[in-house]
């Protein structure tokens, strides 16, 4: 009888949403609008070179190049092999949701168990620099000085968050010393074992990066379109919009925020907040990414709720200070 309930229920709302659509259709090419705009503008620019790049790199070795350099600080700090680093890395570069196309890359490749790619993905959500220090401090905050201290209170609190986790599943500790010769060697190997030749490397690179950024833009759409409908039935002021906004998509929320008469360091803290759990849509991204694996969502979210408590609480105690030392 639930079962029958929750069926009920989907149908329903996938109704509503139909029907709203149609209701609601200019609101609707609006939303649609601002989700290709973001996609076309920021998206696919900031992330289809990086997820080109990376799966490259990933099938000619680097990352077991970079793993044997890497190895004794990955071990020592969160108690991960020195492949992961290679995530970490390019995920603080490219952004939002990298790390998950990075760490699904590596776990099909067997670089990474399904427990490894767990932990990891726990702290490698990382919004890309240019995102932080332009779009948000500039375009939405009118503030260039802010910008810094967003982007080391929500990449601190990602690397505290790892190191909180560094204790769920261990990896196996191997040797901690490295060698430039051994990692050449190793990335050399794997270059010469990969079977695949060149030109088909580089076409299954270009189609998985772009089948990624495609499945990010209809969630993106998706959910722009879910909330427009939600907030526009719902009689509520425009504060609380921006909170349900930036909850669904963070983008949104931040330009409603951006238009709000808070003061400054409320908005850097909501924006801090919005960015560091990321929105459902991201949160969908990275489950659409990972589904056809055994990667865990939960520990992802469980971490996002931490991510943004501690990064939006540096925020609130280190703003006037930051202002100050700025200034």
């Amino acid at each position: 009888m639930k079962r029958k309930l929750v069926t009920m229920l989907i149908i329903s709302f996938i109704l509503f949403i139909g029907c709203a659509m149609l209701i609601e259709s200019k609101s609707i090419l609006n939303s649609m609008n601002f989700s290709f705009q973001i996609w076309i503008n920021n998206i696919f620019p900031s992330l289809f070179p990086f997820f080109v790049l990376a799966e490259l790199l990933i099938n000619f070795g680097f990352v077991d190049f970079l793993g044997e350099l890497l190895n004794p600080f990955m071990q020592r700090l969160f108690k991960l092999r020195g492949e992961s680093g290679f995530v970490l890395a390019m995920s603080m570069i490219s952004g939002i949701p990298s790390g998950a196309k990075y760490i699904k890359e590596m776990y099909n490749q067997k670089i990474l168990n399904e427990h490894e790619a767990t932990k990891l993905l726990t702290f490698t959500h990382f919004s890309s620099p240019m995102f932080i220090l332009a779009t948000i401090s500039i375009s939405f905050l009118n503030s260039a000085e802010i910008g810094l201290l967003i982007l080391i209170a929500h990449y601190a609190t990602n690397i505290i968050i790892g190191i909180m986790f560094r204790n769920y599943y261990i990896s196996e500790p191997i040797n901690s010393n490295f060698s430039l010769i051994n990692a050449f060697n190793k990335m050399h190997n794997k270059r010469i074992n990969n079977i695949k030749d060149f030109g088909l490397i580089i076409s299954n690179s270009l189609i998985n990066a772009i089948d990624t950024l495609l499945l990010i833009l209809g969630v993106i759409s998706m959910f722009l379109i879910m909330s427009t409908i939600i907030i526009n039935n719902l009689n509520i002021d425009i504060y609380t919009r921006s909170i349900l906004s930036g909850l669904f998509e963070m983008t949104q929320g931040l330009k409603y925020i951006s238009l709000l008469d808070y003061s400054l360091k409320i908005k850097t803290l909501l924006a801090t907040m919005f960015i560091s759990f990321g929105g459902l849509s991201v949160h969908m991204q990275v489950i659409s990414i990972i589904s056809d694996t055994k990667i865990k969502y939960l520990p992802f979210l469980i971490a996002r709720i931490i991510h943004a408590i501690l990064a939006s609480a540096l925020i609130y105690f280190f703003f006037d200070l930051w202002l100050t030392i700025y200034i």
